[in-house]
C-alpha cells in the first residue's frame, strides 16, 4: 500500500473496508506518524478537550442492549430513577465547569423521550448553555419534531452511538436495529444539531467488526463532529459479560489512529474504560490522535479516573486541557494557528 499523507489528510466519505483494514495494519511507527500528520493539520496536538457526563435519568430502559447496566432486561442492580430536577443538573454543570470541563453531556436511559419530558430537558440545555458550556444530550431515538425542539433550546451535540458493526449488532441488541440508530443520526444532522457518535470495543466482536464500525461513521454524508471510542467496562448481570474479551492495548491504539485518519476533522474521545488504562496507553492514544476525554469520577453508572489524576497526566505529558471547546471544520486548520507544526509527508509502504 502506498497512500501519501496528503491523500489521507483529505476529508473523504467513500472509505472502504479494504482501505481501512490496510491502514490499520500499517507498521505502527508509520501509522502513528500518519495519524499525527492528520491530527496536527486540524488540531493543536498538545490540547485535550475535557467533557463531563451526568446521568439525568438512570435505569429502567426498555432496550435490551447486552452491554448496558440500565436495561430492564439485565439484572445489574441499577435502580430506575425519575428525570432529575433542572436546578440539580445546573449545579452539577457548575461543578463540572469549575473542574475544567468545557462540554456538559446529559444522558437519559430511554428508548426515546416522551414529549412531556422535553420541556425539562430543554430547560437543562438552556441552563447549561447559560453557563458558557457546550451541551450534549443522549436520549435515545428521536423524531424530527423533537430534534427541532432541542435545536431551539440551543443544543450543540446529540450523542447516539452505533455501538458496533452492522454484522455484530444483532449480537448486542434486538429491540432496535443499527438502521434505527442511523435514522436518528440522519434526523439530528438534518435538524442542524452536531452529531456525536462512536462505539464500544471489547464486547466479543472481531477486529473486522471494530474497523467496520468506524467505516460506517466515516462514510456518513458528513462525519460526526465527535467520535467517542468506549472500552467495554465489565458489568455483572449483562449478557456481554459472557462474551467480552479484553482489547489488546496496541490494537486499541491502532483503532484510535484509524479513527483519526478516516475522520480528520472529528474530535476523537477516549470515553468509557479509561480507568483501566495505564498512563502509557493513554499517552499513545493521544499520540494517535485522540483529543478529548471525560473527566469526573463516574460515567453514567461506571467508573472513571479522578479529575486530579487526569490533569496530572496531561501535565506530565506537557499537554493541557482546552480552555474552550475544540473545533475544526472544512478548510479550517486551528491546530496550525494554535502553534502546531505539521510533519513532513511520509509514504506508507513506499519502497
Amino acid at each position: 500500500m502506498s497512500a501519501s499523507v496528503t491523500e489521507w489528510g483529505d476529508v473523504r466519505t467513500d472509505w472502504t473496508q479494504v482501505e481501512a483494514e490496510a491502514i490499520y495494519a500499517s507498521p505502527l511507527p508509520d501509522l502513528l506518524h500518519q495519524a499525527q500528520n492528520v491530527h496536527r493539520s486540524r488540531f493543536d496536538p498538545t490540547v485535550v478537550e475535557t467533557a463531563s457526563l451526568l446521568s439525568v435519568k438512570t435505569g429502567g430502559c426498555p432496550e435490551d442492549c447486552g452491554y448496558c447496566s440500565q436495561s430492564v432486561h439485565n439484572k445489574t442492580g441499577v435502580k430506575a430513577t425519575k428525570l432529575m430536577a433542572v436546578e440539580r443538573v445546573i449545579e452539577d454543570a457548575k461543578r463540572a465547569k469549575a473542574g475544567g470541563a468545557t462540554r456538559f453531556c446529559m444522558g437519559a436511559a430511554w428508548r426515546s423521550p416522551k414529549d412531556r419530558d422535553m420541556d425539562r430537558v430543554c430547560a437543562m440545555i438552556e441552563g447549561v448553555r447559560a453557563l458558557g458550556m457546550e451541551t450534549c444530550v443522549t436520549l435515545g431515538m428521536l423524531t424530527g419534531s423533537q430534534v427541532e425542539r432541542l435545536r431551539q433550546a440551543g443544543l450543540d451535540y446529540y450523542n447516539h452511538n452505533i455501538d458496533t458493526s452492522r454484522e455484530y449488532y444483532p449480537e448486542i441488541a434486538t429491540t432496535r436495529s443499527i438502521d434505527d440508530r442511523l435514522e436518528t443520526l440522519a434526523l439530528v444532522r438534518a435538524g442542524g444539531v452536531k452529531v456525536c457518535s462512536g462505539g464500544i470495543v471489547g464486547m466479543g466482536e472481531t477486529m473486522t467488526d471494530r474497523i467496520a464500525m468506524l467505516v460506517i461513521l466515516a462514510t456518513l454524508e458528513r462525519h460526526p463532529e465527535s467520535v467517542p471510542i468506549n472500552m467495554w467496562n465489565e458489568i455483572k448481570g449483562t449478557p456481554v459479560m459472557e462474551k467480552s474479551q479484553p482489547v489488546e492495548p496496541i490494537a486499541f491504539v491502532r483503532l484510535i489512529a484509524l479513527a483519526r485518519i478516516l475522520m480528520p476533522e472529528s474530535v476523537v474521545r477516549l470515553s468509557a474504560g479509561r480507568h483501566a488504562m495505564s498512563d502509557e496507553l493513554q499517552a499513545l492514544c493521544f499520540l494517535a490522535g485522540a483529543n478529548s476525554i471525560f473527566t469526573g469520577d463516574v460515567l453514567l453508572t461506571t467508573g472513571n479516573p479522578e479529575r486530579n489524576k487526569d490533569f496530572a497526566l496531561l501535565k506530565k505529558l506537557g499537554m493541557r486541557a482546552a480552555e474552550a471547546p475544540v473545533h475544526t471544520g472544512a478548510g479550517d486548520h486551528p491546530g496550525q494557528s494554535n502553534g502546531s507544526h505539521p510533519l513532513p509527508s511520509l509514504a506508507i509502504g513506499a519502497p
